[in-house]
């Protein structure tokens, strides 16, 4: 064989065919990650994920109330009309009025985006724009059809933690 030959045959079609397949998996789980529907729920009936940090169990192994334990924030962490995304804790957190603490889930309704700032009075996704009232999770601005759900808080103190 000469230099200025190529190899061809079963060899180099096999290695075709196995980095053609490396590649089609690398884009199918980048586009899995963008990609979903309005529901916002995968084949399994789960939420999706967004690749960042687990969510903490808020259950209590101990069987008691271990006050302090499970705070989230205190309430000045939480500005009067505006909110706070606890993305770790998977909570986002409001006041829409003085002393009312209010709790949504961190996860964008329309495609499973977590989302990321709480400003202008709504809970905002900037993947594709969707804004959520502090007051009760409702749409104020799509594409996302659906409330964010709301997570039950209650502040004893001047401590806010999962109710």
């Amino acid at each position: 064989m000469s230099d200025h030959q190529e190899l061809t045959g079963p060899g180099t079609q096999t290695r075709r065919a196995l980095l053609a397949g490396a590649g089609a998996v690398g884009a199918a789980v980048v586009l899995t990650a963008c990609g979903g529907n309005d529901a916002g729920d995968g084949a399994s009936g789960q939420q999706p994920t967004s690749g960042g940090p687990a969510v903490p169990s808020t259950g209590d192994a101990g069987g008691g109330d271990r006050q302090g334990s499970q705070s989230l924030a205190t309430t000045a962490d939480v500005p009067v009309g505006g909110g706070k995304v606890l993305a770790a804790q998977g909570v986002v957190i409001t006041q829409p009025a003085a002393g009312q603490f209010k709790g949504f889930d961190p996860i964008c309704t329309h495609q499973g985006c977590p989302v990321s700032n709480v400003d202008g009075g709504t809970i905002n996704c900037t993947c594709h724009g969707s804004k959520f009232s502090i007051e009760d999770g409702s749409v104020k601005a799509g594409p996302a059809t659906r409330p964010l759900p709301a997570k039950p808080v209650k502040v004893v103190g001047d401590q806010i933690s999962f109710a």
